[in-house]
């Protein structure tokens, strides 16, 4: 049975050749039965093929593509992978030729993945799902990537080819996908430094990336994602601040802090000369407390920058309050002092933290603070449906 199927493909491809296209050497080709003659064969067809001349019909290149499909299981190897690499870049190649070259093991697959234009997504996607993490990786850096097929290479490819997708600019990704890279760069390092480059990476969710991210690239959000022509809704300035302070504090010195910073808020006391002179009395939880009022963050932020060495988050901070170069320069001194038992902060840091503070625009360091509003709302809001559920 396997021999009258084989000799019916012979017999076709004979056909083909002898009505179609004139030539007696390709005929006598496809009459013999050993590999050598069906990889010359193949080889010449495809030099016809991909003639520069053009001088195959429409109809003629649709035979050929019929003819290379039948041969392409009896040939070597080595052959395959020459005809896949001359076809990757050519636009006339059938969609069922693409995929099946592109569907065979990863050394002749690879340049159909990474280069034909032919394949379609949903053979992409096919691919994904049933070939290997190598068949991943040629297709995560193609030319382009459409949503729906990063979509599925997030699902089901590894960190390494993840990593290249998320590096591949001409690589289209969703919303909802971009979220989740972002959730999983929490705890894979390696996702961190790519996202924050990536041109497609909503403001919001960079500003939402800053708690675990490095120092270094804490920077690059600070300095890199300008924000321009951002409206703030007020109503949520308003919700974020009544949250707040309906927020428990269960530390009695805290509390008691709390209710008199917001007395002073009433009255128009907190300013950042306040602040300063709540550190050199040492009254920590009141400064605190008058900073968390001020700029309408969590006590739980304010401690959070407070412990942080490079004081980014406290520069952040301060700037949205718009505070004076100096005094900042001055509170960060305190708090490092406090922090470290009086001892002096290398001159180093502290022009580091300065030279920070001059290029952080106010605009930005007040859609930041508003966004780290929001996401500890957020965060607070899924810890409750946790607890209940």
């Amino acid at each position: 049975m396997k021999n009258d199927n084989k000799n019916k493909v012979d017999l076709t491809i004979m056909g083909m050749l002898d009505s179609n296209i004139a030539s007696t050497d390709l005929i006598l080709l496809a009459q013999q039965k050993s590999i050598s003659a069906r990889n010359e064969l193949v080889e010449n067809i495809s030099d016809m093929f991909l003639s520069p001349e053009g001088r195959l019909t429409e109809h003629e290149r649709a035979l050929m593509n019929d003819i290379l499909a039948k041969l392409i299981n009896s040939v070597e190897k080595s052959v395959k992978k020459e005809l896949s690499s001359r076809l990757a870049n050519a636009d006339q190649v059938s969609s069922d030729l693409a995929k099946q070259l592109a569907s065979d093991s990863i050394d002749i697959a690879g340049p159909m993945l990474r280069k034909s234009s032919v394949l379609k997504d949903e053979d992409l996607i096919e691919i994904i799902r049933n070939r290997s993490d190598a068949h991943r990786m040629a297709i995560a850096i193609r030319s382009y990537v459409s949503d729906e097929v990063s979509s599925e290479l997030i699902d089901h490819g590894s960190e390494d080819v993840v990593e290249a997708l998320i590096r591949n600019e001409n690589a289209e990704i969703s919303e909802l996908s971009m979220k989740y890279l972002v959730a999983e760069s929490k705890n894979v390092d390696r996702f961190q430094e790519p996202l924050l480059n990536r041109q497609d990476l909503p403001i919001e969710l960079a500003h939402r990336m800053y708690w675990w991210v490095s120092a270094a690239l804490r920077r690059k959000i600070v300095l890199d994602y300008n924000v321009d022509d951002v409206v703030i809704d007020d109503l949520l300035e308003m919700a974020t601040k009544t949250a707040l302070r309906q927020h428990e504090v269960t530390d009695s010195v805290m509390l008691a802090a709390l209710k008199l910073a917001r007395e002073m808020a009433a009255a128009d006391e907190l300013d950042a000369f306040f602040l300063q002179n709540c550190l050199r009395q040492e009254k920590v939880n009141l400064f605190v407390a008058s900073l968390s009022e001020m700029c309408g963050l969590d006590v739980k932020i304010i401690w959070r920058s407070m412990r942080e060495r490079t004081g980014e988050s406290l520069a952040i901070i301060m700037k949205s309050l718009d505070v004076d170069r100096d005094r900042f320069a001055s509170l960060f001194l305190l708090i490092a002092q406090s922090r470290s038992g009086g001892r002096a902060r290398a001159t180093s840091l502290v022009k580091s933290i300065v030279s920070l503070y001059d290029d952080i625009k106010v605009k930005n360091a007040k859609v930041a603070v508003r966004h780290w509003q929001r996401d500890f709302r957020y965060q607070n809001a899924m810890s409750d449906i946790k607890d209940t559920t």
